[in-house]
């Protein structure tokens, strides 16, 4: 099913019952491995996230791996500011009782002082139960680093909105799109006996 706004446009989606890195359960999927296959297009959308973000003076830009790094990364060169990143790291136990949030996210021992005391923008692709972007701001926090601002090519539902404000960062994005995830344990799917899609 293709997507109509010049942030997805011709990513590939799906609609299923599929299990998100947070733990979530959710009925539409991006395949987001495809977001830089053609640099050009999404190097003017960052330049275009870039000028909103600028307004807001951090010192370092950081991006979750993998793809919202390649995003962050393109915003850091238009501001021509230090670029950082943080890795997924499997926890051995989910962060609440309904296992949602179970991935840690971390930026490399070299980067970590490189951001001690500097204002940050956390830089992703698209945003939806939030799980890289809620492991990257508290790690940045673990190494004395303020996050200031969340930018994202685009926003699926209404977590981002909350997870900015939980956070007390400002929320730039070029798109918003109405979308709806469940826990494991709220989600009609599973009630319905549908089996997780394979991705």
């Amino acid at each position: 099913m293709p997507i109509d706004d010049d942030v997805t446009h011709g990513l590939p989606a799906r609609r299923g019952h599929f299990l998100l890195e947070s733990g979530h359960h959710g009925d539409f999927w991006l395949d987001m491995e495809a977001l830089c296959l053609e640099p050009a297009p999404i190097r003017e959308l960052a330049r275009r996230l870039g000028l909103r973000i600028e307004r807001h003076h951090v010192d370092v830009v950081c991006g979750p791996l993998i793809e919202g790094a390649f995003v962050a990364l393109m915003v850091a060169e238009h501001l021509r500011l230090p670029f950082v990143y943080s890795q997924p790291q499997r926890a051995d136990d989910a962060r609440d009782a309904g296992g949602l949030f179970p991935v840690r996210y971390r930026l490399p021992g070299v980067l970590r002082e490189k951001v001690t005391g500097r204002r940050v923008a956390v830089v992703n692709d698209v945003v939806n139960a939030g799980s890289a972007v809620r492991g990257t701001l508290d790690d940045l926090r673990a190494c004395d680093a303020t996050p200031i601002v969340i930018g994202t090519l685009a926003v699926l539902g209404s977590a981002a909105r909350q997870l900015a404000a939980d956070a007390n960062v400002v929320l730039e994005t070029l798109v918003e799109r109405p979308n709806t995830i469940w826990a494991p344990r709220d989600c009609p799917l599973c009630v319905e006996g549908l089996p997780l899609t394979t991705v």
